[in-house]
């Protein structure tokens, strides 16, 4: 099985992602991880494989809580899903973040003969995205960094649910419930609880 996570900042991604993995035994792809690694400056650690350079030329969005630019992620992610761990499924979580990405991601997959089964959306209120953030003691979770990964989110993660809406890809989840709760609906969504 492949899956995507989406949703804004705070809204559960990170740890559905690794509920999910730990559930299915299937390997997350995390580029949230990979990117906070170049923030830390722990590029060397990342254990994907991504060219260093081209993971560290991706600071300086990070730092001003801009959206990395396409052709990065998906080289990222072209390198990651190229490796043979993830041949039985996957989670990704972090990626896509636009539309073009998700149509790109499509076209990648398409070459490497897979396919997104489900891409699910943890829907949850702007105020719990913005407090959920800034409670997590991670380097990029600044106020006005977060405010503004929120207004990205709107303006570039919306068409995204459009387009996996069209493919009948979209699985949409409450967000807002406990962790245990949004995993169980998610698991029975997809057929596995």
């Amino acid at each position: 099985m492949k899956l995507v996570i989406l949703g804004g900042s705070g809204s559960g991604k990170s740890t559905q992602a690794q509920r999910l993995c730990k559930y299915l035994d299937m390997p997350l792809i995390s580029t949230g991880e990979i990117l906070r690694e170049t923030i830390s400056g722990n590029q060397s650690a990342n254990g994907y494989g991504e060219p260093n350079d081209l993971v560290s030329s991706a600071k300086p969005y990070l730092e001003k809580g801009e959206l990395v630019p396409d052709e990065m992620m998906i080289e990222c992610i072209k390198v990651r899903l190229s490796q043979l761990d993830v041949n039985c499924g996957w989670i990704l979580e972090g990626y896509p973040r636009t539309a073009f990405q998700a149509e790109e991601l499509d076209f990648l997959l398409d070459s490497l003969g897979q396919k997104i089964d489900w891409a699910i959306y943890l829907q949850v209120p702007e105020a719990v995205m913005v407090s959920r953030s800034l409670g997590r003691s991670l380097p990029d979770d600044q106020p006005e960094i977060v405010q503004r990964r929120v207004e990205l989110f709107y303006d570039c993660t919306i068409p995204i649910l459009e387009y996996y809406d069209r493919r009948r890809r979209l699985l949409t989840i409450n967000g807002d419930d406990s962790p245990e709760q949004v995993q169980h609906n998610i698991l029975s969504l997809i057929g596995d609880g």
